[in-house]
């Protein structure tokens, strides 16, 4: 019997149509290549509590590439064309209102959260409860961070359906017992949770 639905909010609930690193790319001369370098030094930090400033740590590797970028330039470039896919804020009211719990799990930093919270209140509205990770310290796909909404909200693991897009995150939640599936879009997520209940 499930009692939960868990998702992923980015490339989720949240779309964009063409990744932050593209953009970057066009705008700044920032490849790839450049861009995870400098994400994959910096964003262990930025997603968990303790980082007031997450630009602050862009900006020196920004200047070390000979760029002066704004914080808000910068956090605008990245943050403003996501948008909200409103259909799925609708199907989440029918998972509620058929009794189930829904829930988002997102691995993420402060001030993106808070432009989201700012921007897309009805993201907060719609659910039951939203975890970051800079909020609550484990970032996906550490087990912790799978195994403290289940703590939080009393729910066993196998009574809670969880979508991503990322595949490591997946498999760290089917680990401990959480069906898991890889996100596809939200017409192929109605097929695989109507096929479960």
């Amino acid at each position: 019997m499930f009692e939960a639905v868990i998702f992923d909010l980015n490339g989720v609930i949240l779309a964009e149509e063409e990744y932050f690193t593209q953009r970057l790319e066009k705008k700044y001369n920032i490849s790839n290549e450049v861009f995870y370098k400098i994400f994959n030094e910096v964003i262990h930090i930025g997603r968990k509590p303790g980082c007031e400033d997450f630009f602050a740590l862009w900006e020196l590797k920004l200047k070390e590439l000979g760029l002066s970028v704004s914080k808000e330039e910068f956090f605008d470039l990245w943050f403003l064309p996501e948008k909200l896919v409103t259909e799925f804020l609708d199907y989440i009211k029918e998972l509620r209102n058929q009794g189930l719990k829904v829930f988002i799990l997102s691995n993420n930093f402060k001030e993106r959260t808070n432009y989201y919270r700012e921007n897309f209140p009805e993201i907060f509205n719609s659910v039951d409860e939203v975890y970051f990770s800079w909020e609550t310290g484990f970032v996906k796909p550490n087990l912790e961070a799978y195994n403290n909404l289940l703590r939080l909200n009393s729910l066993n693991a196998n009574s809670v359906i969880y979508f991503d897009d990322v595949e490591e995150n997946i498999a760290a939640a089917e680990s401990i017992g959480i069906k898991s599936y890889k996100y596809n879009g939200l017409e192929e997520t109605k097929k695989v949770i109507e096929n479960l209940l």
